[in-house]
């Protein structure tokens, strides 16, 4: 097993322009684009989540809200803050909201209503939209004067089993929100505000997505000891349980017994999460000392090489448990890679079996359609292919932007 850290300063987001995606998606979808935002002129949107780096959510706002403002929308991203009790707290809260079990004690909720408090006093709510992202912030709702503004609840998780506990009083929160998003038509819940799909995106020309250079990609390779002539497995994802990053070791162990490939688990964790180290431990353990497992702790500021391990990779894993969406699904499909993920959550709405990939519900079914597409490269080829038109069609940031412009001006429109 080789291990792999990486330490280097948070990345420069550089300004984006619109005009870098015309090539990409046509001028007639950026000037529609750009009629929306001019009907936005004097209005600000607000978006809040939990943390700056780290996980999609994060990923997103850093190209979505530049890419806002270019259009020359009005547009602020704040980050709550609170100590690691409020994250321990919050994470309990997620796994159990994704059908985890929950096991908190009555004053969790009290602790969380605190720094809620605290960030309502500390931050400026007086936007015309408001985008509060996912649990965590959700108590912010309090901030709103009498009905002010629009304020939309952002819901990035799998919904579709929660705790009743847990959501008993989260959706005490939801109900007072104008309307609420989310990423899968199974994660709705029975609400009586306006409920939206948004699936999420990816930005084709951040780093992570974009092409690369054949010697840098074997450059990537050499430094973290991967064997390019061999069939190299793949999941890159936060080292977080609901990826399930042990069964995928398992799963290798049984294609390893037909192929001499190699299995590469690359990723870091969130800020607002503070299982990802034992996570990892977890992970090390189960790799034992397999030459060809590389476990990779890479930190955000790695799109670079991120993007490099998933274009090298000869099959993309996601294997996880639950799933709000899965963007490093719809990254390596992008590359046209051939993916191998669960059913769960948004991936069904990317992977459309044996169309754009191939869906399993096991260890041993994971397993068993990697080595059909080692098998059948061909396959694999077309299945990539078709993957990166479902994503230009679907699941790029623009697409992702016209529907927030869209849902400000409807509202807005409604006041």
């Amino acid at each position: 097993m080789s291990l792999a850290t990486h330490d280097g300063p948070p990345p420069a987001h550089k300004p984006a322009s619109l005009d870098g995606y015309v090539e990409l998606v046509g001028a007639e979808e950026i000037n529609e684009l750009r009629a929306l935002a001019r009907r936005l002129e004097g209005k600000e949107i607000q978006m809040v989540n939990s943390t700056a780096v780290g996980g999609g959510v994060a990923e997103i706002l850093n190209r979505l809200v530049p890419l806002a403002r270019d259009l020359g929308v009005t547009i602020r991203w704040d980050v709550i803050t609170g100590g690691l009790d409020f994250f321990e707290i919050t994470k309990s809260f997620h796994n159990a909201l994704q059908g985890g079990p929950y096991q908190g004690k009555p004053e969790d909720f009290e602790i969380f209503l605190a720094y809620n408090e605290q960030n309502r006093a500390r931050l400026r709510f007086d936007a015309a939209v408001t985008v509060i992202h996912d649990p965590q912030p959700v108590a912010l709702i309090n901030a709103r004067s009498n009905h002010s503004g629009h304020w939309i609840w952002r819901c990035h998780i799998d919904l579709s089993r929660p705790n009743p506990t847990v959501w008993k009083f989260l959706e005490t929160y939801v109900l007072r929100y104008d309307g609420a998003i989310f990423s899968s038509p199974d994660f709705s819940r029975q609400l009586p505000i306006p409920q939206y799909l948004f699936y999420p995106s990816i930005d084709p020309l951040a780093e992570k997505n974009r092409e690369l250079e054949p010697e840098f990609i074997r450059q990537v390779l050499e430094r973290y000891g991967i064997d390019p002539s061999r069939p190299i497995l793949a999941q890159i994802s936060r080292f977080d349980r609901w990826k399930d990053p042990v069964g995928v070791i398992r799963a290798y162990r049984i294609v390893k017994k037909y192929f001499d490939c190699q299995l590469v688990l690359a990723g870091g964790s969130a800020t607002d999460d503070p299982e990802g180290s034992a996570v990892l431990e977890e992970v090390r353990a189960a790799a034992g000392d397999d030459p060809d497992i590389h476990v990779l702790e890479l930190p955000p500021w790695s799109p670079l090489e991120i993007n490099a391990l998933q274009r090298a990779a000869t099959v993309v894993i996601q294997k996880s448990l639950r799933e709000g969406f899965g963007l490093t699904v719809t990254e390596a499909l992008w590359k046209g890679k051939p993916v191998v993920a669960s059913a769960v959550g948004g991936i069904p709405a990317q992977v459309i079996h044996k169309h754009t990939g191939l869906l399993a519900h096991s260890v041993e079914g994971t397993a068993y359609q990697i080595r059909f597409l080692l098998s059948h490269p061909d396959i694999a080829q077309r299945l990539g292919q078709q993957g990166r038109h479902h994503v230009l069609e679907h699941f790029l940031i623009t697409s992702y932007l016209k529907r927030y412009l869209t849902l400000s001006v409807h509202l807005l429109a409604h006041c």
